[in-house]
């Protein structure tokens, strides 16, 4: 049997999935976007249902995990899955279900744990917003949302995660709440916290950002792997 010979070794670029926040869309991430692809990544910044493209779609759960798993499933290798805000909480709850599809995951947003009263009394009043302005509001997926990741840990899938992660937060982010347990629930997990950025961080603050996230892919990117002929 002839054996197989190693040509030239060749580097892998990894690809790159964005995953936006409550309200927004694909659109968010722009700025990040024609950065990475200048740099020549492939990049895919996605809408969840109720958002962009979807926004005819009501927001679950489940069809946002599939919308994830879509995007990393049309990338060439596994991918950096990046959430903001609600895109950070349903990208951890797939990474920790699908950590053999990704080579990491940065998260931004998303460090408070989603629950009690406050929680419940945000969704009710949600939905009486929504209420009012459909069908040519937005506000109903604030309350699909709220509904959907009700009873969600996030401390709980942080511990589940076999992938590298990063946490980038803006010092103004009333989501940070809980950094200190996320980073217990996973000490090695990477903290940026970007001063004077708010809850949008990576639109407050599109440089830093952009910076971490080049930093991310520096750390996940092997130099060179064999190519068989």
């Amino acid at each position: 049997m002839a054996q197989r010979r190693t040509r030239e070794r060749q580097p892998i670029i990894i690809p790159v999935v964005f995953v936006h926040g409550t309200r927004t869309s694909s659109a968010i991430w722009d700025p990040q976007v024609d950065a990475l692809r200048a740099a020549g990544h492939t990049v895919h910044a996605l809408d969840l249902p109720g958002h962009g493209a979807r926004t005819g779609e009501r927001f679950t759960f489940d069809g946002a995990l599939r919308a994830i798993d879509d995007a990393v499933a049309a990338q060439p290798v596994p991918p950096l899955l990046v959430g903001l805000s609600l895109g950070g909480y349903t990208s951890l709850a797939y990474a920790a279900r699908h950590h053999d599809r990704l080579a990491g995951v940065m998260l931004s947003g998303c460090s408070t744990e989603i629950a009690g009263k406050p929680l419940n009394l945000y969704r009710r009043a949600s939905s009486k917003v929504a209420a009012m302005f459909r069908p040519n509001g937005t506000w109903h997926v604030v309350a699909d949302m709220l509904a959907a990741l009700h009873g969600y840990s996030a401390l709980a899938d942080l511990r589940r995660l076999l992938v590298p992660v990063w946490i980038v937060n803006g010092s103004r982010d009333p989501l940070r709440l809980d950094e200190w347990r996320m980073l217990a629930a996973r000490p090695n997990a990477r903290l940026h916290v970007v001063r004077r950025a708010g809850h949008d961080v990576n639109s407050h603050a599109p440089e830093e950002f952009l910076d971490v996230l080049r930093g991310a892919l520096a750390h996940l990117h092997p130099a060179v792997v064999p190519v068989l002929a």
